[in-house]
């Protein structure tokens, strides 16, 4: 079902090797696919957005048909249950609670001299979200919705837009509308792909260009996002899902290899890891991936995932289980020991970090709060979650009296003057009527 390998090995450094090398990174054939796409949505707005959602989405697409109309959101409250919005609530309530923590304030400083300076923290003036729509539209990812739009909402970003591709109907899923109406979504297109990022970064005549796109989704989308950024803040380019579990003798089996299967089941090219000190657990995992995949519907997806990018670590102490850890820098990590505190304090790279066998991923996916828009393909060692940073700018203030810029004139001008800027010296001489 999955390799197993000791660590450290050659065999071992193989297969890192391989997941080192899968990722988002296009080939050059989508990249010139999609500056294409991007240069004719630049350059003919609508009409590059109506050609592309007929050919690949909803063939009777009309220019009206691309914004969600009030009607179409009242509709999908009359579609959707009472227990779909109770959910619904619950979930938001938890994200939003979670991610109001991360909110920051502006702040200033002044000595007794009067030199000031401080940092006004603000919001970007619109956001643009890009939630996939599943297979044929009828699975959107309304998680990812709550995910991207809750933080910029906490943010206080006036202005969010939505984007998801339509069904084949030309509808958004009824779920997708209500969730987007619970958060405060202001303005949602029936638009998918490269071609709505697109219209998000450079705007079309229907939709206005946004500051700030974030969300996940195919290799389309992820190429699109790159060659955008720049002229628009975006959040992580995202690879393939990934999860690493630690576990020693005392975890139980079969929940591991059902976390495992949560992330096999999502593509071909996710990555499902087991890291663990006791080999009768690596083979008590790997029996039980073949149990449950047989009960899987994506079982196909999952044993070809698994067979690619699943391992099986055998390692002789957690030291060296942490070092692992650290090194494959995996979007989701659980710790399935006896202590999984003792572990925390030695983590340096994970997107997230699930502790306990009581805590799967899922947990962290749909309801516990913190965010599932992830560091992928081992970005963790320098990126961080989804969070309300993102949606915030930190603009820089001073202040200086008379009698401070006195105090410093002198310091300020040689600093200048090493770096040959004869004029930046002279503007703060000036002002001590010293040139």
């Amino acid at each position: 079902m999955i390799p197993e390998f000791s660590y450290p090995s050659w065999e071992a450094e193989t297969f890192l090797k391989k997941l080192a090398e899968r990722g988002a990174e296009a080939d050059e054939n989508i990249k010139t696919q999609v500056l294409e796409i991007l240069n004719n949505v630049r350059s003919r707005g609508d009409e590059a957005l109506l050609e592309y959602t007929r050919r690949f989405d909803f063939p009777d697409a009309t220019l009206e048909s691309l914004e969600v109309k009030e009607s179409e959101i009242e509709n999908a409250y009359r579609a959707v249950s009472s227990e779909f919005l109770e959910i619904l609530r619950k979930a938001i309530k938890n994200i939003r609670s979670f991610h109001e923590n991360q909110k920051e304030k502006s702040w200033f400083q002044i000595d007794e001299k009067g030199r000031l300076v401080g940092q006004l923290v603000r919001p970007v003036q619109s956001a643009g979200l890009y939630v996939p729509g599943g297979t044929g539209g009828n699975t959107p990812l309304i998680s990812t919705l709550l995910m991207t739009a809750i933080p910029a909402r906490v943010a206080e970003v006036p202005d969010i837009a939505l984007v998801s591709p339509p069904r084949k109907d030309g509808s958004l899923h009824p779920g997708l509308l209500v969730a987007a109406k619970e958060v405060g979504v202001n303005r949602i297109y029936k638009v998918g792909s490269a071609w709505a990022i697109g219209a998000l970064a450079y705007g079309t005549e229907t939709i206005k260009p946004v500051n700030v796109i974030v969300g996940p989704g195919n290799i389309y989308v992820t190429t699109a996002k790159k060659i955008v950024a720049g002229l628009v803040g975006i959040d992580i380019l995202a690879g393939p899902s990934e999860i690493l579990i630690v576990a020693d003798e005392t975890a139980f089996p079969s929940y591991v290899a059902a976390d495992l299967l949560s992330q096999a089941e999502h593509d071909t090219m996710a990555s499902s890891i087991l890291i663990t000190t006791s080999k009768q657990i690596s083979e008590k995992v790997r029996s039980a991936l073949e149990d449950q995949l047989k009960l899987l519907g994506r079982k196909k997806v999952a044993l070809a995932s698994l067979k690619s990018y699943g391992a099986s670590f055998i390692v002789s102490s957690t030291d060296q289980a942490v070092e692992l850890v650290n090194r494959i820098a995996p979007e989701h990590l659980e710790i399935h020991v006896k202590d999984p505190w003792s572990f925390l304090g030695r983590i340096k790279n994970a997107g997230a970090v699930f502790l306990g066998s009581y805590t799967p991923e899922a947990v962290g996916d749909y309801f516990a709060g913190p965010n599932h828009v992830l560091p992928t393909s081992a970005t963790a060692r320098y990126a961080s979650a989804l969070n309300v940073g993102v949606f915030f700018k930190r603009i820089s203030v001073l202040q200086y009296t008379k009698e401070a810029l006195d105090e410093d004139v002198k310091t300020i001008a040689e600093m200048a003057r090493w770096e040959g800027l004869e004029a930046h010296a002279r503007s703060v001489l000036i002002r001590r009527g010293s040139e």
